[in-house]
């Protein structure tokens, strides 16, 4: 297959699991909800989906590499068996910020003012806005832990401030979500995807200081993980 053709392929692979993810996220906030009438998952789903293609599209031109290295995701990607079951208990953990966001919108469990909704969509997209900053900085930040040929510790840009800008982007991000959702019991699911994205950054931080040179200076010199000045 010559070049062109793997772009092509690789175009035509990431944009249809693109799709099938939006079908998927869709599926799983309105199948809850029991109604179309369900105004906040309609903004929500389409504020993701503008982020989720113009992203992809956008890396999909400037940095294939990357996409290709994403597109290995999930638990069955990861190689080390504690990985596969953090990676595992962090998509049931996503998948419920969804569902049980749909379900409080069908049972009226809470309520959410609209400010705050508003607010949950500044999240997200901060969080998106700070994912798409990271990947810019590294074409490493693979969906699974690795360390590919060639890759070099980067220590510039917001790895500067904390070690894993990605995951912090990516926890503003679902924060933001089920707030977009109008539910509050959807940030029950969110704390329990960030005590999974703690234990996989300590196993990611151990495998990295063990196999990317420079990784153990890197992290005695940015002392945070997640936020500045917290942890």
């Amino acid at each position: 297959m010559n070049e062109q053709s793997a772009r092509m392929d690789l175009r035509r692979r990431v944009l249809n699991g693109a799709l099938t993810f939006l079908v998927a996220l869709w599926l799983a906030i309105f199948l809850p909800a029991g109604s179309l009438g369900y105004w906040q998952a309609w903004v929500f789903w389409a504020h993701f989906a503008a982020w989720t293609i113009g992203g992809t599209l956008y890396f999909l031109e400037r940095d294939p590499a990357l996409v290709a290295r994403r597109l290995r995701a999930g638990p069955t990607a990861e190689k080390e068996p504690a990985q596969k079951r953090i990676q595992l208990y962090a998509v049931i953990a996503v998948c419920a910020i969804f569902i049980v966001s749909g379900f409080d919108h069908r049972f009226a469990w809470s309520h959410v003012p609209d400010p705050i909704v508003i607010a949950g969509h500044a999240l997200v997209a901060l969080g998106y806005l700070s994912m798409f900053v990271v990947f810019r900085a590294n074409s490493f930040a693979s969906s699974t832990i690795e360390v590919g040929a060639g890759q070099k510790v980067v220590s510039t840009g917001p790895y500067a401030l904390v070690r894993h800008p990605m995951y912090a982007g990516a926890m503003v991000m679902f924060l933001g979500a089920p707030l977009a959702l109008g539910s509050w019991w959807g940030l029950v699911p969110v704390l329990l995807l960030l005590a999974g994205l703690i234990a996989r950054l300590r196993e990611e931080e151990t495998f990295l200081a063990r196999n990317l040179p420079g990784y153990e200076a890197y992290r005695r010199d940015v002392r945070y993980r997640l936020v500045p000045g917290v942890w």
